[in-house]
């Protein structure tokens, strides 16, 4: 198998060789690369320390379950989808709705290009339990709060917009989200590059709020 989006993670990354303080790192990315070819339900521990070439005992070791190697995986995948955004809306030239494209863009560019992760991420953290849930809701309070930095440029430019609830920040991940799973599930990853003008409109009309009508109108 390839390797995932976590050998990106430079936790991860850097480790992904073959050494003693490697095997934690090796475990990570075979969990996710095994649950995205067979589903979270389906894999065994034995699976998973057969795609990283490591013992089980070591496994053990390393981890208390499966569920928790799966989480810590998970989270080291989001931690590189995050940065991947925080990047490239810090390299973007322009107003803050070029900056939020570019994010936009890169979070759909890495999806793309990381199919493996992406299944994982969109559709396998589902079954994985509470406690994965919990971990995706905190994954949607981060891109929550890249959105929240992207009305904090825009009301620096204009100091009449009010602040977005933070609930509809969350609508907003948790839709587009939902929306990505649908394509991933139908394999359709390939064509997420069409959604990105779809996904700007719809931030920015949660950043920008409701238009205001003059007491004439």
């Amino acid at each position: 198998m390839d390797r995932s989006l976590l050998a990106h993670h430079p936790d991860v990354g850097s480790a992904l060789r073959p050494a003693a303080d490697g095997q934690r790192a090796r475990l990570l990315d075979a969990m996710i690369r095994v649950v995205a070819d067979q589903g979270y339900t389906a894999p065994t521990v034995t699976d998973v320390v057969r795609a990283a070439a490591v013992s089980r005992s070591t496994f053990y070791e390393l981890f208390t379950s499966q569920e928790a190697c799966f989480l810590e995986a998970y989270r080291a995948g989001v931690d590189v989808l995050v940065e991947r955004v925080r990047g490239a809306v810090r390299e973007a030239s322009g107003d803050w709705r070029a900056q939020l494209r570019a994010g936009i863009r890169a979070y759909l560019e890495t999806l793309v290009a990381e199919p493996v992760f992406t299944r994982a991420y969109l559709l396998e953290i589902h079954a994985a339990g509470p406690a994965a849930l919990e971990s995706r809701a905190e994954a949607l309070r981060r891109f929550a709060e890249r959105y929240h930095a992207s009305f904090e440029q825009a009301h620096a430019a204009d100091p009449a917009l009010r602040e977005p609830p933070p609930d509809a920040l969350l609508v907003l991940c948790a839709g587009t989200e939902q929306l990505l799973a649908e394509r991933c599930r139908e394999g359709r990853l390939d064509g997420l590059g069409e959604l990105e003008d779809v996904f700007c409109f719809c931030a920015e009309a949660v950043l920008l709020g409701p238009p205001t009508t003059s007491p004439e109108d």
